[in-house]
């Protein structure tokens, strides 16, 4: 059972002191009288919930409340005043406080107070306990120890906390953006209603609407005869995922835009308008920006997708990754076909960490499954890989030199600066465009975006 911790911060001795002998039974106290040393204990010990009095000597308890926030928001405060001071209390109120008691104040009553205030952080704590064991149930994780996944990792969780907020995803394909379009729902409010993805690309031009939308019986020919929810409707009060969201018909798109503005929608064939509430999250692996220069894109539609964006690396800008995700592939396969692996050899770690990955995670994923149906185990060895080392003698622009690179100067090298004036010559060659500059450097375009962007941090 939660032994909740509450700090009694006031300034008055008998209320403080009569305090402690209602709540000691049920809860763990601790008492200051004013809220400077109370703000430093909160740095070591913090606490569930505060009674914090808002005349104190020095700091006042509204100033004290906003450092509070700022400090840990999850924090609850009840305000406490001698006298109904309204002013004070809607100040008080605004920024944050969970609620507020007034002197005198009878015990039994600051009992239910205190007592239904932890009630709604116990509830807040229970449903985290239940959207970790979700993520654990339902989503893979996205495994990744090098910077570029942190970054990502950090946006999912800030942007997971606003359901109504659209979100487009780009990277390559096979990066794992599905898994992060999950990885936002089970983070979201909306983590217990559905996930419900599409990929646009799969579905016929002819069929996407009715696919989305749904249709109404005898809409058309071969429809059912009871009609059919859409999966706009099958995703209300969870998320819809649009994987290949750049491959929607310009008379599709014209329809999702007024979905995403309104929440309404009319089925095909029908005239009725049915309203949904749920996140759109969408994800492509196409240059949205210059699909709409050329007409095949809706510029309207683009910012209404990407009010967030999350650009996904690919697996070769994030090597410090590879070997992390081979071996929960590895494990994971293990488990799935009943083979005893332990590790990775060196020499196929080698392998893999050199290899260049142009199916990025899906790739990485299928050769260790390869691996660990045809090998012997129980440690991946480079023949079970079904891949070569790439040669010592790989031709280099720079001349020759140990792997087809030049020797190590003396004095070492600054990567950064070397990355940054190659990324400069290539947008120098290509005349600022971006995607002549990424064929240039070999990389995929939002590589060289995320690059880009790196170096202007």
């Amino acid at each position: 059972m939660i032994r909740f911790c509450i700090y009694i911060v006031d300034d008055e001795e008998s209320f403080t002191k009569g305090v402690m002998v209602s709540l000691k039974k049920d809860y763990r106290l601790r008492a200051f009288f004013r809220a400077e040393p109370a703000l430093e204990e909160m740095k070591k010990d913090p606490p569930d919930l505060v009674l914090l009095d808002i005349c104190l000597p020095g700091m006042s308890g509204i100033e004290a409340l906003e450092r509070i926030r700022g400090m840990d928001p999850d924090i609850l405060v009840i305000m406490v005043t001698a006298y109904e001071d309204i002013q004070s209390v809607v100040s008080a109120m605004k920024l944050g406080a969970h609620d507020y008691i007034v002197k005198p104040i009878h015990m039994d009553s600051l009992r239910v107070t205190v007592r239904n205030a932890l009630e709604t952080l116990r509830m807040r704590k229970e449903i985290q306990v239940l959207q970790e064991q979700l993520l654990r149930e339902n989503l893979p994780p996205f495994i990744g120890e090098s910077h570029a996944t942190q970054d990502v990792m950090k946006v999912i969780d800030k942007v997971a906390k606003s359901p109504d907020t659209p979100i487009l995803i780009v990277g390559e394909s096979g990066t794992g953006k599905e898994l992060i379009a999950k990885a936002i729902h089970y983070r979201s409010p909306l983590y217990n209603g559905p996930f419900v993805p599409l990929n646009c690309a799969a579905v016929p031009r002819d069929l996407i609407e009715s696919e989305l939308f749904g249709y109404e019986r005898g809409a058309f020919s071969g429809a059912s005869a009871s009609g059919k929810r859409g999966l706009v409707e099958e995703a209300s009060g969870g998320t819809l995922f649009l994987d290949e969201v750049g491959d929607l018909s310009l008379e599709a798109q014209a329809k999702l835009l007024r979905f995403l503005d309104s929440g309404e929608y009319y089925r095909v064939g029908g005239t009725r308008i049915h309203k949904v509430k749920s996140r759109v999250v969408s994800a492509t692996n196409k240059d949205l920006e210059r699909m709409i220069q050329k007409g095949r894109f809706r510029e309207d539609l683009y910012w209404r997708l990407a009010v967030v964006k999350v650009e996904v690396p690919s697996l070769n800008e994030r090597r410090d990754d590879i070997l992390p995700l081979a071996r929960h592939f590895l494990h994971e396969f293990s488990r799935k076909h009943g083979r005893h692996y332990t590790d990775i050899s060196p020499e196929a770690e080698d392998i893999l960490k050199h290899h260049h990955w142009k199916g990025n995670v899906r790739e990485l994923r299928n050769v260790i499954e390869r691996a660990v149906l045809l090998g012997e185990g129980p440690v991946v060895e480079p023949w079970d890989l079904g891949m070569t080392k790439p040669s010592a003698h790989t031709p280099s622009p720079f001349g020759e030199g140990k792997e087809g690179f030049p020797p190590m100067p003396e004095g070492g090298v600054d990567l950064a600066a070397l990355e940054r004036h190659y990324i400069q010559e290539a947008l120098r060659k290509a005349g600022g465009n971006a995607v002549q500059a990424a064929k240039l450097l070999s990389m995929s375009y939002y590589a060289f975006r995320y690059r880009l962007k790196k170096l202007k941090e």
